[in-house]
């Protein structure tokens, strides 16, 4: 009899769309540190299996798909590019994600090598893991 209570009210919340399945969690954006690469990794094959291109306009992130776009602005400046996830990374703690050189000096990081950037997915969807912005 319990259980066909519990049932019963279980089946209310969820008619009433009070109950929901968990899903992960999923920021609009994500803050935290970018760097740039390129020289010895210029022509080499990416995660994707695209060949890395410094002067194109892309990077590397740790989960969003391959050919995802995103927007990425430098915080300390406001200057901000669209660039097409191409491979994975950054392998560093506390990094968002790895930027071409041609989008560091878009940017204006090609000197300092790091900078506080936020990431947003252009198209909808969030981002998944990482460091959300305050």
């Amino acid at each position: 009899m319990k259980l066909t209570l519990h049932l019963a009210a279980l089946a209310a919340l969820v008619l009433a769309g009070m109950a929901t399945a968990p899903t992960e969690s999923q920021a609009a954006a994500q803050c935290g540190k970018a760097s740039w690469y390129g020289g010895k990794f210029h022509g080499r094959k990416t995660a994707s299996g695209e060949r890395f291109n410094q002067n194109g306009m892309s990077a590397a992130h740790r989960t969003l798909p391959f050919g995802t776009k995103v927007r990425v602005k430098n915080l300390n400046n406001g200057r901000s590019v669209v660039l097409r996830i191409n491979d994975r990374g950054p392998f560093s703690r506390g990094r968002v994600i790895d930027v071409s050189k041609a989008a560091a000096s878009k940017l204006g990081f090609i000197r300092s090598g790091t900078v506080r950037v936020k990431v947003e997915r252009i198209g909808g969807g969030g981002i998944k893991g990482g460091y959300r912005c305050s």
